[in-house]
């Protein structure tokens, strides 16, 4: 026997599926999109979207088609990259299921036509979602850093200060705003002013504030990392 030469019946059968991390920015939350699963196993436990690689598809394909058909979420609507993958035998107790789970970055859709938005560090993931989750989330914080990503999650236009909020939403705490704003005007192509203004408190009191929008840039130099200070 070679390595090109093998019976397939030698070796046990199993599946392969793609789950996505969807994540958001609402209302200054970081939010994950799930579903609650109707039958078993793990039956009202919340899910991440995702299905069965088909036979002529390959994973990235698949993460694409359960956002569109278990997620609502139209096709290159955001960011999706391949996150990690999860092997435990026991993952599934119907069959060994190996899951290739993706990360979405998505700008706010609103309510979502299918599942819920549900924080992250919620209880009651089934399988072993829960972990995907926090896995999905640090990639996301750790994109942020280096990527002009965050500039697509805080709107069609946004002031500097809902850019931090992003920031804040994603890692937990507020970068501190001056080494904020300096790093971000410095990174080439991260943001572009509109030559707009808003004022700067929601009920229209304020100084008029500079709108922005995400610029054409996808790393930034200097990076924005969480010791921002």
């Amino acid at each position: 026997m070679t390595d090109t030469c093998y019976d397939p019946t030698d070796y046990p059968p199993f599946a392969v599926t793609a789950d996505v991390v969807v994540i958001t920015v609402r209302d200054g939350k970081a939010m994950v999109l799930a579903h609650k699963r109707d039958g078993n196993p793990h039956a009202g436990r919340r899910a991440l979207p995702g299905t069965f690689i088909a036979p002529d598809e390959d994973a990235e394909a698949t993460a694409l088609r359960a956002l569109t058909v278990k997620a609502g979420i139209a096709l290159g609507v955001g960011h999706l990259e391949q996150l990690a993958t999860y092997s435990a035998p026991d993952r599934d107790p119907r069959m060994r299921v190996v899951s290739v789970a993706h990360v979405a970055l998505v700008p706010d859709p609103g309510d979502p036509p299918m599942g819920e938005w549900t924080e992250p560090d919620t209880d009651g993931w089934a399988f072993d979602h829960a972990t995907v989750v926090a896995d999905g989330m640090e990639r996301a914080r750790a994109k942020i850093e280096y990527t002009g990503l965050a500039a697509s999650l805080a709107g069609e236009t946004f002031t500097l200060t809902d850019l931090s909020d992003v920031y804040e939403a994603l890692w937990g705490h507020a970068p501190g705003y001056s080494a904020f704003r300096r790093k971000v005007l410095a990174a080439d192509g991260f943001v572009e002013e509109t030559g707009e203004t808003r004022p700067a408190n929601k009920d229209g009191s304020g100084r008029p504030t500079k709108l922005y929008r995400a610029g054409k840039g996808t790393t930034l130099h200097p990076p924005i990392t969480r010791d921002t200070t």
